[in-house]
């Protein structure tokens, strides 16, 4: 089988669309219904509503509180946009950090979670998210564990990450297997 991966040639929010519209293709060659895309405070995920109008979208969010007490980083307009385009938002604990990163900032020590993430994150910052989320998601029940999802995320901005996987929950974490990817920064 031959597939093509495109390299963006450096990561951002200027990828954006491009992504989304390689996410589009790839799930209308696969057959694939369900996307789950990371957002901040909502640009992404507003767009993602529009662009893959009439399949499911996933957003997963910064839990709350994730840049100081009392935030939610999901602006109001973009989480209207978001529910009004079909979108189902989810913002809880990220998979990765939970207590973890309460004894990291404690205690100054490093845990499982944040053994994987920096692991994850040696093919980049997207990949750790793509797959956090993807996690995230199927604990939450809001995407199925038998059927493959696209999965969008970037590196700070934007979305500059595609990939094609089969969700699983926390429980099986190391059974999940990214089955392609569809872009990513070249960095």
């Amino acid at each position: 089988m031959e597939s093509r991966i495109v390299y963006f040639e450096k990561p951002g929010v200027e990828n954006m669309e491009q992504a989304l519209q390689i996410a589009r293709k790839r799930a209308e060659e696969l057959g694939i219904k369900t996307f789950i895309v990371a957002t901040t405070i909502g640009n992404t995920a507003a767009r993602a509503v529009v662009v893959f109008r009439g399949m499911r979208v996933v957003v997963v969010t910064h839990s709350a509180g994730f840049r100081g007490p009392n935030t939610q980083e999901l602006t109001e307009e973009n989480r209207q946009k978001i529910v009004a385009g079909g979108g189902q938002i989810l913002t809880t604990t990220h998979l990765f950090s939970g207590v973890g990163a309460a004894m990291r900032k404690k205690f100054t020590t490093y845990l499982l979670g944040d053994i994987v993430a920096n692991t994850l994150r040696i093919l980049g910052q997207g990949m750790k998210v793509v797959v956090e989320i993807a996690v995230m998601a199927a604990d939450a029940g809001l995407v199925r564990v038998d059927e493959d999802a696209i999965v969008i995320a970037g590196t700070g901005r934007g979305a500059d990450y595609a990939v094609v996987l089969r969700p699983v929950n926390s429980a099986d974490f190391f059974d999940l297997r990214v089955k392609e990817v569809l872009c990513k920064p070249r960095y």
